[in-house]
Parts: C-alpha cells; structure tokens; sequence
C-alpha cells in the first residue's frame, strides 16, 4: 500500500510564501518522481512542478521563476517552495508520486487528498 501525507497548505497575503511537503509511506520498491499539481474549480488539473530521480525539476508556466521543487530521498519525502504567492494561486493543490511497488512492475500514478492554498488579495 501506498499513502501520501501532505503538507504545508493555508492561508497566506498576496506576496506571501509557504512550503508544500508530501511524503510518500509505505512498502514498495523506488519513487521516480515526486510532486505538485493543483486545480482550479470548473478547470483541469495542471503540473506546478515535477521532480524525477536523476533529472532535473519541472516547473509549469505559471510558476517558473517562482518556487522551487527539491526531494529528500531518504525520507521520502518532496518540499516545494513557492515564493511571491498570488491570488490566482489559490486553488487545491494535490501530490503526485509514480511509484514502482516491486522490481517487476512499471511504475504507477498515487494522488493524495489534496491540500487547500489560498492567497488573500
């Protein structure tokens, strides 16, 4: 089984910053990427930002210069820093891990519940 605990989200002034955490539980055999997505109602989901063993991160668009993504693999666990907050980042914001559960299979897509960032104007 795999669970993943998030972090992290509230309730910050236009400008603000804050820290997602997500950390992946459970028993399995590697994580290949760790990271962000969020969706705005009446939208679909899009990438924040991505990071994969190996590879350098992923930021979307409407982030880039903004956060920074940055896993600590031993503790499972994958921190994005987001900076210069704005209202029109407020939305729910979910943790994404592809996750190998044996040696023998292809890795799967886990979500957690999501976490609620909402940015005052």
């Amino acid at each position: 089984q795999v669970q993943l605990w998030e972090s992290g989200g509230g309730s910050v002034p236009n400008g603000g910053s804050l820290r997602l955490s997500c950390t992946a539980s459970g028993n399995f055999f590697s994580i290949d990427s760790l990271g962000w997505y969020r969706q705005a109602p009446g939208m679909q989901r899009e990438m924040v930002a991505t990071v994969t063993s190996g590879v350098i991160p992923s930021y979307g668009d409407s982030v880039k210069g903004r956060s920074t993504i940055f896993m600590d693999n031993a503790k499972r666990t994958v921190h994005l820093q987001m900076d210069s907050l704005k209202p029109e980042d407020t939305t729910v914001y979910y943790c994404k891990a592809l996750i190998k559960i044996t040696a023998e299979h292809i890795s799967a897509a886990y979500w957690g519940p999501g976490t609620q960032v909402t940015v005052s104007s």
